[in-house]
């Protein structure tokens, strides 16, 4: 059901709300009018295509500003008449809020992308037998797929002013958004255990010697870890806090000022590595360990993890967007993640590749290199580097959208502070130590296995919001609980969304479950599914959510006209 407002004639009082439900099949609204919002005491013009019949219903209301509603169907980036928002953290943004432009934007991916983890999934490449070329060729091309997967998403935050969680809303439907809003925020807050627990690696460096080789440097069996290492965590934990606790402004501040310094800090590697290996002729005339079989048998399942790496803001990054000035600014800025990737991860292959030569071996993790560089002053200065870019990286990309989940779960208990703090806690939960312990259980058991559940809620939205409503979104009614809401489908679940979920995941499970060891063998179909799982499982939901939508949108058309024809 499209509905819209409409500017009442010259001459009609102002004190006067007539609501008009027209109905036929072949009628369409103007897309000016499809996209305003409610007025509080005026009903709206109900469109809907599965009967031809005409209803005229008046309903009369006093002191309705129409002066107001006129302004609002003028700028549908409007959002005065906006209601039950819950809280001020989810509301539209206004056009005041509205400042980043795509130099910032371009700014912000360096923060995110300037990181041990994206320096890690680089250098792991190398370490599983690619050429150095090879392993940059994967990323930038898993990113240039990110890129659109972002660009797609990203244009209603930026069109309508709305966070990821009230764009879930249009297809998931009032109470249905909250199942892919806490599936991101659950791999949030995975994510933000692992960052935290590399900068407490970080500080475990810095500690005497005496104190790490002391007993409580032992690793306990139960918890997997030492209990010094997991100090170090927890200190690093609780500093990390402070961070967010001023809220979005505070992120992007950080974003602006650390994108320079890290930018520095990474030259300063690259030219480190350079001298010390005497060039990079070694990196260049590494060759691929691996036969051609084998290469396009972990291209593949490498390809997906890359993608995995960026796919959870692919999601939620309408919570950025709806910052930008312009779909101009955002699209720009954007194209800062494959550049800056593509840059970064050359620096973390020529650095790993460096290592072979200077130290003998091959040190693909950042933090173990920081152990064979020596020289206290420049451990500080690279310590300060990895804590820098591992907070620019997790307050952005692990605890916005975790936060904001929370807030739209609970508008009256949870603010983006409080939904923070929880996110943390739960990062704990997840023992990062664990899912670090080697390149493969990071890449392709936590990176491959979470893409099977992002990829079909994204297949699902984009679907939704592209092919069945052409990008047209009615504000108010993402905020509306009334039944009557354009999005509050059945019970406000949309079953068809819902459906499409489970369908796109259903493949990815038996290989899943392969890799994690419940199972000993599955059929090699359910290995090659696997390790495409974003890419099988985005298209599977989504084409299912376009089918079924359409489907069942002939079908109602049919058993209303079937009996008058």
């Amino acid at each position: 059901m499209i509905r819209s407002r409409f500017q009442f004639p010259v001459g009609m009082s102002r004190d006067a709300g007539v609501s008009l439900h027209l109905h036929h099949h072949n009628f369409r609204l103007p897309p000016a009018l499809s996209t305003v919002r409610r007025h509080p005491t005026v009903s709206l013009l109900h469109f809907s295509p599965i009967t031809p019949k005409l209803l005229l219903r008046h309903r009369f209301k006093s002191n309705t500003n129409f002066t107001a509603m006129a302004s609002a169907a003028d700028n549908p980036t409007d959002n005065t008449h906006v209601e039950n928002s819950g809280s001020d953290d989810l509301r539209p943004t206004t056009p005041e809020q509205r400042t980043l432009a795509w130099p910032e934007m371009a700014l912000l991916w360096i923060g995110l992308v300037v990181g041990v983890p994206a320096y890690y999934l680089a250098g792991s490449l190398v370490d599983l037998g690619m050429a150095w070329w090879q392993g940059i060729a994967t990323v930038v091309a898993a990113n240039a797929v990110t890129l659109i997967a972002l660009i797609l998403t990203g244009h209603p935050g930026t069109k309508y002013g709305i966070s990821f969680p009230i764009f879930a809303r249009s297809s998931f439907g009032i109470h249905g958004a909250h199942i892919p809003t806490l599936l991101r925020a659950l791999i949030g807050c995975g994510w933000y255990g692992i960052e935290t627990w590399i900068a407490g690696e970080a500080i475990f460096l810095l500690l005497p010697e005496s104190i790490k080789n002391s007993s409580f440097s032992q690793v306990l069996p139960w918890l997997g870890t030492s209990p010094l290492a997991f100090t170090c965590f927890l200190a690093f934990w609780v500093v990390q806090l402070a961070s967010v606790w001023k809220g979005m402004d505070g992120i992007r501040k950080l974003e602006t000022i650390s994108a320079p310094i890290l930018v520095f800090l990474t030259m300063g590697l690259l030219i480190w590595s350079c001298v010390r290996a005497g060039g990079f002729g070694h990196m260049l005339s590494l060759n691929s360990k691996l036969s051609s079989s084998e290469f396009w048998a972990l291209f593949f399942p490498s390809l997906t993890a890359n993608i995995s790496f960026w796919a959870t803001l692919a999601l939620n990054i309408p919570d950025f967007t709806r910052y930008a000035k312009s779909q101009k600014d955002q699209i720009i800025g954007q194209l800062g993640l494959p550049v800056f990737m593509g840059a970064f991860t050359f620096v973390g292959v020529a650095v790993t590749s460096s290592t072979g030569v200077i130290f003998g071996h091959i040190i693909s993790n950042p933090i173990d290199l920081l152990g064979h560089i020596g020289g206290f002053a420049t451990k500080v200065l690279a310590i300060f580097g990895i804590i820098l870019a591992t907070v620019t990286t997790n307050v952005a990309a692990n605890v916005v959208a975790p936060a904001n989940a929370l807030v739209n779960l609970s508008p009256s208990y949870f603010t983006f502070t409080r939904g923070a703090l929880l996110t943390a806690v739960i990062g704990i939960v997840f023992q990062p130590w664990r899912l670090l312990s080697s390149s493969e259980s990071f890449v392709y058991t936590w990176l491959v296995g979470y893409s099977a559940l992002l990829g079909p809620i994204g297949g699902v939205m984009v679907a939704d919001y592209y092919f069945i409503r052409r990008r047209e979104l009615i504000v108010e009614d993402l905020y509306s609980l009334s039944p009557t809401g354009a999005y509050y489908y059945s019970g406000g679940f949309n079953l068809t969304a819902v459906t499409a979920l489970v369908v796109g995941v259903l493949p990815v499970i038996p290989g899943f479950l392969e890799k994690v060891k419940i199972v000993s063998k599955v059929p090699q179909v359910f290995t090659v599914i696997y390790g495409n799982a974003w890419f099988i499982s985005t298209f599977i939901a989504g084409f299912c959510y376009w089918g079924l939508s359409v489907l069942l949108k002939r079908r109602k058309v049919s058993s209303c006209l079937g009996p008058q024809l």
